[in-house]
């Protein structure tokens, strides 16, 4: 076993090329593909991805049925999604305890993307409905590159608020626990109980501090993440294997951390 990556993106085939689009025209950065199920096995094989965690997100409340519909469709052995659930959506833990009997192993969040604050009121079923039925919560941490600098609906301190209220909660916090927000993460999530994951992260804190972060913060609570078509999983897992740290914390972090989170 070789790697499993907890953080991608994938459309629907007829979908991609509008949403890669769309995407692009809010930020200065570029896809390295399409976004397609096809291209990402493509780029798992050539990076020795086993598994792949597919993060979607349901914008409005009424594409909750739609995207479970993808997910049942695309999951298989090497594809892993994660069904989305929206704040506003008036049936938030019928369709969590949904997403767990039919096996899936968590949702993703994105306060940006579907406009909510983390630790609002607002979102207190979708935490307790996740930690009652033992799903993992995937949240975009930190700023976004697509929206203003002050943005700080996913702040550190505000995931920290919810760690505190929510005993039990798998979160899993994407970009290092806050992507550009690094200071904030090391007073308010490092140490804490929830998972961390590495995409967009490494490049900005350097090898020094990111390992620091990850020692400090537990390498067992630390996963393997790119949020491809962003980046290229075969330089990701290429920029984990040349940190300064040892075999096994490279293993853990490919790998076994993300393995036993997700049951594999």
């Amino acid at each position: 076993m070789s790697a499993i990556d907890v953080h991608v993106h994938a459309f629907p085939d007829d979908l991609g090329p509008r949403a890669i689009a769309k995407l692009e025209a809010q930020c200065p950065w570029r896809c390295v593909a399409g976004g397609t199920i096809g291209e990402l096995i493509e780029s798992m094989d050539a990076a020795d991805i086993d598994a792949s965690v597919v993060c979607t997100i349901a914008t409005k409340p009424g594409q909750v049925k739609g995207i479970l519909k993808w997910c049942e469709k695309i999951r298989c052995e090497r594809i892993e999604p994660l069904p989305s659930v929206h704040p506003q959506d008036k049936n938030k833990p019928e369709w969590i305890g949904r997403f767990a009997k039919e096996g899936f192993v968590g949702i993703k969040l994105h306060p940006m993307y579907q406009d909510f604050t983390a630790d609002e009121t607002a979102t207190d079923e979708i935490y307790a409905a996740a930690a009652e039925h033992g799903l993992v919560v995937t949240a975009h941490c930190g700023r976004d590159i697509a929206f203003p600098p002050d943005d700080d609906r996913a702040s550190p301190q505000r995931f920290a608020h919810v760690l505190e209220k929510f005993d039990g909660l798998k979160l899993l916090c994407t970009h290092m626990g806050g992507w550009r927000m690094w200071d904030e993460v090391e007073r308010h999530i490092l140490g804490t109980g929830c998972y961390l994951e590495t995409s967009f992260a490494l490049e900005e804190l350097g090898p020094q501090r990111a390992v620091q972060m990850m020692r400090t913060h537990g390498i067992e609570r630390v996963m393997f993440g790119t949020d491809w078509p962003w980046k290229r999983q075969d330089d990701e897992v290429q920029r984990i294997k040349h940190l300064p740290i040892t075999a096994a914390e490279a293993d853990a972090i490919l790998f076994s951390n993300a393995a036993k989170l997700l049951g594999y």
